[in-house]
């Protein structure tokens, strides 16, 4: 069996903490056995490799997440990328394909999906290795996991079996989408079971799914025609459709911690960074990013969040509706996590005159390196403030260190790699400060080395 992890989303539930780049799985909140501070996606990682899944499980995610996941699994860890976000469909479409012209997997292969963030015990993912065992034995095209309810929540969509499900398996009679408590309280009596979105396939399901519709089934080709695709949900355009789907109940702990009044209740400690919460206060937390403190006085069952994006104060029973109040804010990611570091965004202003200044810190770890890149909208001035590494400039290296100020002009090929961890002040000053004015020659330091050492030659030859 397959498992793919899906990893997608804006994050606009758990803002201001979460934000286009850094969605809530990404977010160091929650407590590991030693007490370390690990994501959603670490913890669920760590659970995947304990029980022996990790060699055969990829996660499909959209390009403004893959340094985010790099760096908190590491390198190795196999990533499909979509090359635009097009709903759960293409980028499920664009895993199978993976798996079946990259991984060559047979179209018999079982293919597991689950969502990249459930808050779950280990044997979860026992449970989800069933589902290959109930497909091949069922015969169905569609096998799912449903938790069974501990209450009548109006917040999760129900599974409804029909009345011809036997002990192994449910066959699937409907779906209802986040029904009324009283409505859930029908379901229930009717063995319905939350919908977790964890389900299975055969490869070739999908991939004839895909040969029917005139769609390429070879990965590199697929991706040239990414825009092609339906811009749809997979329950719209396969789940709906299909004409014999089973569920499997899983009766252990089960919990999303896409809010943060779900999230909190899953938090080792009320204050997280600088803060205080004042004595007699019940049920409050603390969640800061920012460098001064917030102090939390009298104000029982709320949440403080605080992070260079914005700064959330609410009443957890209303924290559900924080993506409604701030969907229309469209601006910069403030802080991100990358494959050498990390960023904070100090400062940004848009002068009349059209000139713009964006002000960065920038962490970069000892021995990772930026690309090596150019921008033609803006210039930027370096001042290095912690540590030691090379930097190179047009193809030519020098040693820089704590003190040192790097101007780089319009145009200008620049990297950096850190001998030891670095801290740098980043001052861009241009026209237009977009992600999209950043021209890549290479992200690997040995090819980096290797066209400085060209450019050598050729001067001294």
């Amino acid at each position: 069996m397959r498992l793919v992890l899906l990893s997608g989303g804006s994050g606009k539930r758990l803002w201001p903490l979460s934000n286009d780049a850094r969605s809530k799985q990404f977010l160091k909140v929650l407590s590991d056995e030693d007490g370390n501070k690990v994501s959603m996606v670490q913890r669920v990682w760590k659970q995947i490799e304990e029980t022996g899944m990790a060699e055969n499980s990829i996660i499909a995610t959209s390009g403004s997440q893959v340094d985010m996941i790099k760096s908190q699994l590491g390198q190795d860890v196999h990533v499909v990328t979509e090359p635009e976000r097009r709903d759960t469909f293409p980028a499920i479409a664009l895993a199978a394909v993976y798996l079946y012209s990259v991984q060559k997997c047979g179209l018999d292969e079982v293919v597991g999906m689950l969502p990249v963030d459930p808050y779950v015990e280990n044997r979860f993912f026992g449970r989800v290795q069933d589902l290959e065992d109930a497909l091949i034995e069922s015969g169905a095209d569609l096998a799912l996991m449903g938790v069974k309810p501990t209450y009548p929540s109006a917040k999760y969509g129900y599974i409804i079996p029909d009345n011809k499900s036997d002990d192994s398996y449910l066959t699937v009679d409907y779906f209802k989408e986040k029904p009324t408590e009283q409505q859930a309280e029908e379901l229930i009596k009717q063995n319905a079971l939350w919908n977790c979105g964890v389900f299975a396939f055969r490869l070739g399901y999908i991939i004839d799914l895909l040969k029917q519709r005139g769609m390429p089934v070879e990965y590199s080709q697929l991706l040239r025609n990414y825009h092609r695709m339906p811009k749809n949900s997979f329950d719209y355009e396969v789940v709906e459709r299909a004409s014999h789907i089973i569920s499997l109940p899983y009766d252990g702990y089960w919990k999303d911690l896409g809010t943060w009044n779900t999230l909190t209740e899953e938090m080792a400690v009320q204050v997280t960074g600088k803060g205080i919460i004042g004595k007699g206060v019940e049920n409050s937390h603390i969640v800061n990013e920012l460098g001064i403190p917030i102090t939390l006085l009298g104000l029982d069952n709320v949440v403080v969040a605080a992070s260079p994006d914005g700064i959330l104060v609410t009443d957890k029973d209303a924290s559900t509706k924080v993506k409604e109040y701030v969907e229309g804010f469209n601006s910069r990611p403030m802080y991100e996590e990358r494959r050498w570091g990390w960023y904070r965004v100090l400062e940004y202003t848009r002068y009349a005159e059209g000139n713009e200044v964006l002000i960065k810190r920038l962490g970069i770890n000892a021995g990772k390196n930026l690309s090596y890149q150019m921008h033609y909208k803006r210039s930027e001035v370096w001042t290095i403030v912690k540590g030691e590494g090379i930097f190179v400039f047009n193809d030519q290296l020098s040693h820089v260190r704590t003190g040192d100020v790097i101007h780089i002009p319009l145009g200008a090929k620049h990297t950096l790699k850190a001998t030891t961890n670095m801290e740098i002040i980043e001052v861009q000053t241009g026209s237009e400060l977009i992600e999209e004015d950043i021209y890549r020659t290479s992200n690997e330091w040995d090819e980096i080395e290797a066209i400085c050492k060209v450019r050598l030659n050729a001067r001294h030859g």
